[in-house]
């Protein structure tokens, strides 16, 4: 995709996917990383992503603050940091194919498994997301993308709309950060990656503010009904079409 026709469609992806990572939690960088993967390739493409992904998780952070879980938050973070970093390291010679389908299949079956066991679905307690912090780090600095394998566990919690919107991208921030202190410390963060991360990231500042509007009109049911759909579209992404 070159020219300024492939910056425009990356710009509107960028505006539909915040849009809709605001509403849901997650589903923004299955749909980005596909364009940004067009445009610069998978190498340059999760590093930029993990710039644009902070901005706009950032601005869900700020656009919930008021209704975040901060003992979740210190947990993941707990677990997340050292995996992130990990998963940065490994980053440069990863097979990130297969890995990328094995999730993709996990996203589904935990989507038919919350909905056919929804009332006796675990409640986790607060102290199990630095478990769930560590394996989803790990996953997301190899991969790019891990907003949907950690979906299932802040509904797990009891977290619904802006609470779990919030906290989720807290938690998110957090574990992008620390991937991009280890991609820019073996030298896979570019300035001009940085630039470009900032700026699809702007554009989805604008998609958490229209996302955040429409949170506030959808019903809890009809929340948690998005959020298996989008798990299975993700996990359908993911098999059929894996970074390679």
């Amino acid at each position: 995709m070159d020219g300024w026709i492939g910056y425009v469609i990356l710009a509107l992806a960028a505006l539909a996917a915040s849009t809709i990572a605001a509403v849901t939690g997650f589903g923004g960088a299955v749909i980005l990383l596909p364009f940004l993967t067009w445009v610069v390739g998978i190498k340059e493409a999760v590093p930029v992503l993990t710039v644009a992904q902070l901005v706009g998780n950032a601005s869900r952070v700020w656009f919930n603050r008021k209704e975040l879980v901060f003992p979740i938050i210190g947990w993941f973070a707990l677990g997340g940091i050292p995996m992130a970093a990990l998963g940065g390291y490994l980053f440069a010679s990863a097979p990130l194919t297969a890995l990328t389908r094995l999730l993709g299949v996990f996203l589904i079956i935990m989507a038919i498994v919350r909905r056919l066991a929804k009332d006796r679905f675990p409640n986790l307690p607060a102290p199990a997301f630095a478990g769930i912090g560590g394996i989803s780090s790990l996953i997301s600095a190899l991969v790019g993308s891990v907003g949907p394998l950690m979906a299932p566990f802040f509904l797990a919690h009891g977290l619904l709309k802006g609470s779990y919107i919030g906290t989720e991208a807290a938690c998110t921030v957090v574990m992008h950060v620390t991937k991009l202190l280890v991609y820019r410390k073996y030298s896979l963060l570019s300035v001009e990656n940085i630039l470009f991360g900032l700026a699809v990231g702007s554009v989805m500042i604008l998609g958490s503010y229209l996302g955040k509007g429409i949170l506030s009109r959808v019903s809890s049911k009809t929340f948690e009904l998005l959020i298996e759909i989008n798990l299975i579209v993700a996990g359908i992404l993911f098999i059929v079409s894996p970074p390679k």
